[in-house]
């Protein structure tokens, strides 16, 4: 059995890339334009390499969560290829980009499935494209991690579907137990993407552990996706008296709704979980006042101290010129416990894969990492906050 300690020695045999670089470490990009492109490289598993599938958006509105999880898990692929590879193998791994649109991923998952005869699944990014992803994949019994697909359904699908970061119900938990026990708060409010499987979730879970708590909710306000104007929502937050206000978004609409906050008179804290990840580099320079002391929780801390943490951000900065976000650790995650599973497994056979992910015992740069038995890790989570337009750690915390 490969443990978590044989991968550790594999990477640290990245030297040894030259030997492999007539290999397929270099990952296949056939969907950059819309996955309509044929990748090029072998299409089978009984040469020398193995097929392993990716989705993410590559393009479009939420393409800094989708390339960062990519480039995580091409760093993944090479430093295992140049260790020699999985059961004797070169990973041939293959991306489509489906730019944040679930039919889009639908339709690059088959292609993966009957044209690139992929025997295992990195993907996809975002929840509504995982969760349509998984309930295709669970026809096929396809071995499929997630790396950053957190609304709860995702994995109850089917029992091939895992992923690599916590879910929606734990994140919205964790942010209402966080206002309430450290930072005092006694009324609450939320603005959340009615349309949003990642919103509707984390903004279910806030509320529901507010009422166990007794922080009074004074303020539960829905916006359809795609508005660029809060104001109407905001006001009447703003108006409730809210010590602090839960924004379940991601980072492209917390851009557009901190600012107009303010604007109408919030001066309360604003809280969010990891979708708050990129913010910063999503706002202009003269709005980050408005997310200055705002709270978010992470898969963990890019300001880690840990060896493998620091090596990886070392490599990424090397390889891509700037640092990664936490959804580039997380890509890192998924395909090394998918390729560890792979292994373990002794055979690329759907099903034994699958047993050995269910037996994964993992340590990676974002925490140590065991399934329960539906199929998400059990793992602690990082405070974030944001101070002079830059984020920082505050604490581990769990509930």
């Amino acid at each position: 059995m490969m443990k978590k300690r044989t991968l550790a020695l594999m990477l640290v045999c990245v030297m040894l890339a030259a030997v492999f670089a007539g290999c397929s470490g270099e990952t296949k990009s056939p969907g950059t334009s819309g996955g309509n492109d044929t990748p090029s490289g072998p299409d089978t598993v009984t040469g020398d390499v193995i097929n392993i599938g990716g989705l993410a958006p590559l393009t479009g509105d939420v393409s800094l969560y989708g390339i960062n999880v990519n480039n995580g898990v091409k760093i993944a692929v090479e430093e295992v290829n140049a260790a020699g590879g999985i059961l004797g193998k070169q990973i041939n791994y293959i991306v489509y980009d489906e730019k944040g649109d679930a039919t889009e991923a639908v339709n690059a998952y088959n292609k993966l499935v009957s044209n690139d005869k992929i025997v295992a699944l990195i993907g996809d990014v975002t929840s509504t494209p995982t969760l349509a992803v998984a309930q295709q994949a669970v026809q096929d019994n396809m071995p499929m991690i997630t790396a950053s697909g957190t609304a709860e359904a995702i994995t109850a699908v089917g029992p091939n579907v895992f992923r690599a970061c916590f879910i929606d119900p734990f994140q919205g938990e964790l942010m209402a137990s966080y206002a309430f026990n450290r930072l005092g708060a006694k009324k609450a409010a939320i603005l959340y993407d009615t349309s949003s499987d990642y919103s509707v979730g984390l903004k279910d879970s806030f509320v529901a552990e507010a009422g166990r708590l007794g922080m009074e909710i004074v303020a539960n306000e829905g916006y359809a996706s795609g508005d660029i104007d809060f104001k109407t929502q905001l006001t009447k937050i703003a108006s409730a008296g809210a010590d602090v206000l839960f924004l379940p978004e991601y980072y492209e609409d917390i851009a557009l709704i901190a600012p107009q906050a303010r604007e109408v008179g919030f001066a309360g804290t604003l809280l969010g979980a990891d979708g708050w990840d990129s913010v910063i580099e999503s706002m202009d320079a003269g709005n980050l006042p408005s997310i200055e002391g705002s709270y978010f929780c992470a898969h963990a801390s890019l300001k880690s101290t840990d060896p493998a943490f620091v090596s990886f951000v070392e490599k990424y900065q090397q390889k891509y010129g700037q640092m990664p976000n936490m959804f580039a650790a997380l890509g890192y995650d998924a395909a090394m416990i998918m390729f560890d599973a792979i292994e373990r497994a002794g055979s690329t056979d759907s099903a034994a894969i699958i047993e050995a992910l269910k037996a994964t015992d993992y340590t990676g740069i974002t925490g140590h990492v065991t399934f329960d038995e539906n199929r998400n890790p059990i793992k602690s989570a990082a405070i974030m906050t944001i101070t002079n337009g830059d984020y920082d750690f505050v604490e581990t915390y769990s509930k």
